[in-house]
């Protein structure tokens, strides 16, 4: 009987000791997943479309509504190319982040609002969802979600 209490308080220790690892292990991919987010953001306002595009794997996915949210994926080149035109249709284009909210291991959820000027001068502010995945510091997925009805 001793022993099978024994064998039942080790196999607890052991249950909890690596529930525990796995708890700090997931804060720390919480974390460096948030940083990723964020540095994202810095390169977007900062308009410095090759650094944002190195924080996406080679062939990342996107789903956005201008795609019908149908998934897409896109190379880094093409992450370029594309916000490169973003640029030159809204000079000023910004991001102003609201929130972040890390997911589980792999996900942050990024809460922010675009603004920028139209070309007949008209400002414009679109509030914004995007989901990121990350894994192994760079994002795998991207799924952005905005009202475009407008």
């Amino acid at each position: 009987m001793r022993n099978l209490l024994f064998l039942s308080l080790a196999f607890f220790v052991f249950s909890c000791k690596q529930n525990e690892e796995k708890v700090i292990i997931s804060e720390s991919n919480s974390a460096n997943n948030e940083k990723v987010a964020k540095e994202l953001f810095v390169h977007f306002n900062n308009h410095d479309w090759q650094k944002m595009a190195d924080l996406y794997i080679e062939n990342a996915e996107f789903k956005e509504p201008a795609s019908g949210m149908v998934a897409q994926k896109k190379s880094k080149t093409q992450i370029v190319k594309e916000y490169t035109a973003l640029q030159q249709q809204f000079g000023d284009v910004k991001d102003s982040v609201i929130a972040v909210y890390p997911s589980g291991d792999k996900n942050v959820i990024v809460e922010f609002v675009a603004s920028g000027t139209l070309p007949d001068k008209t400002r414009f502010q679109l509030p914004i969802c995007t989901i990121f995945t990350i894994e192994n510091g760079k994002i795998t997925k991207d799924y952005t979600y905005f009202d475009n009805s407008k």
